[in-house]
């Protein structure tokens, strides 16, 4: 038997596209005399589509789609995925399904069993579980196909109680097929290959998994398929960041030989690496699926924003960019010529609008009430504003969509101004701790100077009042991202860290300040996930909570 794998990028709610791009794949996997072209988990309509699962137009739009797919197949099988509704009252109204379709007819239909209701999932909200396991015939070949999380059981500390593997090993299947969807984070490529290794082998079959490619706003999806043979060992990986269609003949003893390829096995990247083609992808997608096409963002001089307007003019063109610099009667000279450095680099548009006149009116306007008062948070919150108030004018003057440009670590502590510097309409570096935004600099840098050196050594600072620097108000970003990474990422407890070696008073109060700064982040915008916990929808906490402030 021959088999294509399709590892596509699709467009949530998009039928149209999303079935022409299945079909499209189909017909050129027939010209290449595939057998079974295996597409990706909820293909069909885009995951996640979350609330759109709650409307009947959109399910029975996605049956139609199906069918319209299902005609193209004659004299080839596909699978896909697709939602399904549960004609049994009790229960949740939806599966997540996978069709088997041959013969221009749906000869089978698989629901998946593990449903994921953790970080970033929430597939129970919509779905009732699959009971019932059986194995698909095919061509000679009997395939045990399951869907994404199915596989996910083999875990030392597993988060269901049966494994549909073992259901469905009472068939004698011969092979195993999953479609999934499985977003990106920079560890998740290994942790995928190991546990899908585990299944190849425990069960001494071989294994084809199709992922997901491309980003729905903060979820972003790294392609990755992967082959195995019975033993466990890769027989290839895909590409990352990329779509691809890929073949492989399955023998009837279960060996699998690769067929055409279009790209060679990749590399193993680095994790950097990873975050900076994953961010790249997230600004693409973002726009294009969108409707949008320029991006607007303001540019200081520091290390930050630089990185962000590099990505972006990777992103979209640098055409599509435009740079405006802000600078106050703080502005150091300095900065201002950074920013013009990188400007120059890339080629962007750029504008300059100093805002002191700006921030002169607000502070005249405010002179009766805070007459006597020193000169604190205020005046530098209404300098960030102002920029802000001016970004967001042009950006609906022009039809831009304004980046944000905070990162992780300011983001975790509260070290930005709301409706200021933490507005707009994508945060591109809110999963990326200081730390690694240089290294982000530097991986940008690897062929030649586009964020200019000075950017990347002189010392953070938000040049909000004389002289001010990060360290002022902050740990060193070195050891402050390792007691964020531990409490966020890890959910280590103050006690766990303090016992790692740190400073008990310094962890205490950065605990403090992550958690006092909940109601910031709950009103920022949506944060590209590159992590294994990022802000937003994968970290759920009360905003009024005592526990650990």
């Amino acid at each position: 038997m021959n088999i294509a794998l399709a590892q596509l990028n699709y467009h949530i709610g998009n039928f149209e596209a999303n079935t022409q791009k299945i079909i499209d794949a189909i017909r050129k996997a027939k010209a290449k005399n595939a057998d079974l072209v295996v597409f990706g988990e909820l293909c069909v309509c885009g995951y996640p589509s979350r609330d759109f699962l709650e409307f009947s137009e959109f399910i029975n739009t996605c049956e139609i789609s199906a069918q319209q797919i299902a005609k193209e197949c004659q004299g080839i099988a596909c699978i896909i995925g697709v939602p399904t509704p549960n004609n049994n009252p009790e229960g949740k109204d939806l599966f997540n399904s996978a069709y088997f379709i041959a013969d221009g007819e749906i000869k089978a239909v698989v629901h998946k069993a593990l449903l994921p209701n953790y970080d970033v999932f929430d597939e129970y909200r919509y779905f009732e579980p699959g009971m019932t396991f059986k194995c698909i015939d095919f061509m000679g070949h009997r395939i045990a196909l399951t869907i994404c999380e199915d596989l996910w059981n083999t875990i030392e500390n597993p988060l269901y109680v049966n494994r549909p593997m073992d259901q469905l090993m009472r068939e004698n299947p011969d092979v195993m097929i999953n479609i999934a969807a499985s977003p990106f984070s920079y560890q998740h490529d290994e942790e995928r290959i190991a546990i899908l290794g585990d299944n190849a082998s425990r069960y001494k079959l071989p294994l084809f998994y199709v992922n997901h490619v491309g980003a729905h706003t903060e979820l972003i999806f790294d392609g990755g398929s992967l082959v195995f043979n019975k033993e466990g060992a890769i027989v290839d990986e895909m590409p990352y960041f990329e779509e691809a269609l890929t073949y492989y003949e399955l023998a009837a003893d279960g060996k699998i030989t690769p067929g055409q390829k279009e790209t060679l096995m990749p590399e193993r990247q680095s994790d950097i690496e990873q975050i900076y083609l994953a961010l790249k992808l997230g600004i693409k997608d973002y726009f294009v699926k969108s409707g949008f096409s320029k991006a607007i963002l303001g540019l200081s001089g520091g290390i930050d924003s630089a990185v962000v307007a590099a990505l972006a003019a990777e992103a979209l063109g640098p055409e599509n960019v435009m740079a405006v610099m802000l600078p106050s009667k703080f502005s150091t000279d300095h900065s201002l010529k950074d920013a013009q450095d990188l400007i120059n680099n890339l080629g962007c548009k750029s504008e300059m609008i100093a805002i002191r006149s700006v921030t002169e009116a607000f502070e005249s306007a405010l002179e009766q009430q805070f007459k006597g008062l020193p000169f604190n948070i205020a005046e530098e919150n209404i300098q960030a504003r102002s920029r802000a108030v001016l970004l967001m004018a042009m950006s609906n003057k022009f039809g831009y969509i304004l980046l944000n440009t905070s990162n992780k670590s300011e983001a975790a502590v509260g070290y930005g101004t709301l409706y200021g510097d933490m507005c707009g309409g994508i945060s591109v570096l809110g999963d990326v701790f200081k730390s690694q935004v240089f290294q982000l600099a530097r991986y940008i840098n690897r062929d030649r100077e586009i964020i200019p050196e000075n950017t990347i050594v002189k010392p953070p600072s938000a040049e909000l009042r004389p002289d001010q620097k990060d360290s002022d108000s902050l740990p060193d970003y070195d050891v402050l991202d390792k007691i964020l990474k531990e409490y966020i990422e890890n959910r280590c407890s103050s006690s766990q860290i303090v016992k790692m070696g740190y400073d008990e008073a310094l962890v205490k109060r950065v605990l403090r300040l992550v958690n006092i700064s909940e109601h910031k982040r709950y009103q920022t915008p949506p944060i590209l996930r590159v992590s294994p916990k990022a802000f937003g929808m994968g970290r759920r906490m009360p905003l009024v909570g005592k526990y650990l402030s």
